[in-house]
């Protein structure tokens, strides 16, 4: 018997695989596949997690006001503005869900993330990725795929698995080029971590325009990547699409109490920047010290380059590092085969993997 005909762009779907958590027969392990803040949630956040426990037999508020008033509180922003999503990824989906229609064009660069073409794809779109140079993406690349069927642009800003950012005034370059009808996605979930003077997240060009939408998350440097927590700050006309769109109950009580809480507590995101940026600083230097490339990353993680001699490979490197509990993420699927992604860990978790990759040259 046949099955239901799923809509056009389903089927081709790759689904999308995270992190691997587990080493086979390795007593500690140490997960560096997943770009996890080492430090885990602020303390606040997980008394205010606690504190919801007296909640779980009710529905959420169905705008997530404690979250978006916490978000509007930080960053100066009208709160009316801003949508909150089941992660970030929810909101990437809700925007392909509302605006693209089959035969419209969703365009990312090369090395973006892997969910922009799982977006298109679910939204009956065609998914279209432009070349980056030096695993950065390239505006010039980007502005010469446009076509009046492109519907979204996404940015990953910085960009993972690169690590590499674009500055403020390439951003700009890119939207300039844009039709109205076009809508510029600033994923900014690495942002918090980005100390350059380049660098704006996205909120200057959604305050001065309307198709451009910039994503945050809660799961990177505030810890909290088990409640999935994101927020997107919108056009006005653009959040009012996506409020009708959206679950009426998408972000758990939980996960608006302890988000709300970790965005005020600035003091430990502070602390967790200024650790992150010691260590990938200890990353790349002392990986890039071994002989290997290591592409400047303004993120949590590094992304490092291997050759193809046998035994030398990026695939042998990373069973090296499983065999002894480092856990790091090859990124084939992201069009990088001979490299491998490892996000900064603890102190002991980042000196043992340059010193297994030291091990594992030497062989």
């Amino acid at each position: 018997m046949a099955s239901p005909t799923p809509v056009p762009g389903i089927l081709e779907i790759e689904p999308y695989i995270g992190g691997r958590a587990a080493a086979p027969g390795v007593t500690k392990v140490f997960k560096l596949s997943a770009n996890e803040t080492p430090l885990g949630p602020s303390p606040k956040a997980i008394e205010a997690f606690a504190t919801a426990a007296a909640q779980l037999a009710s529905y959420p508020e169905g705008s997530s006001a404690v979250l978006r008033d916490a978000v509007a509180e930080i960053y100066g922003l009208n709160p009316d503005r801003i949508v909150c999503g089941n992660g970030s990824d929810e909101l990437l989906h809700l925007i392909g869900q509302c605006y693209c229609r089959p035969g419209d064009e969703v365009l990312f660069s090369e090395h973006g993330f892997l969910v922009y073409p799982i977006v298109a794809r679910a939204a009956s779109a065609t998914p279209v990725a432009a070349p980056e140079t030096r695993y950065t993406a390239s505006v010039d690349a980007l502005i010469a795929r446009l076509t009046p069927k492109t519907r979204l642009v996404f940015i990953a800003n910085p960009n993972n698995p690169t690590g590499t950012y674009l500055p403020v005034s390439e951003i700009k370059r890119l939207h300039a080029a844009l039709s109205p009808e076009t809508i510029l996605v600033l994923d900014a979930a690495y942002s918090e971590y980005v100390k350059r003077n380049d660098y704006e997240a996205g909120i200057e060009l959604v305050s001065s325009h309307e198709n451009v939408v910039m994503t945050r998350t809660l799961s990177k440097v505030y810890g909290l990547a088990a409640l999935r927590v994101g927020w997107a700050y919108c056009p006005p006309d653009i959040a009012d699409v996506l409020n009708r769109a959206r679950g009426p109950f998408n972000v758990s009580i939980p996960a608006q109490y302890a988000g709300a809480a970790a965005m005020r507590d600035r003091a430990f995101m502070e602390a967790a920047v200024a650790f992150n940026a010691q260590w990938l600083r200890y990353l790349t230097e002392e990986i890039g010290a071994l002989g290997l490339e290591v592409t400047p990353s303004v993120c949590n993680f590094v992304l490092v380059h291997f050759g193809q001699e046998k035994g030398r490979t990026a695939k042998d490197a990373d069973a090296f590092l499983m065999a002894r509990g480092l856990i790091v993420r090859g990124v084939a699927a992201y069009g990088l085969p001979d490299a491998l992604r490892i996000s900064v860990g603890t102190e002991e978790a980042n000196r043992l993997v340059v010193a297994a990759l030291k091990d594992f040259l030497a062989l």
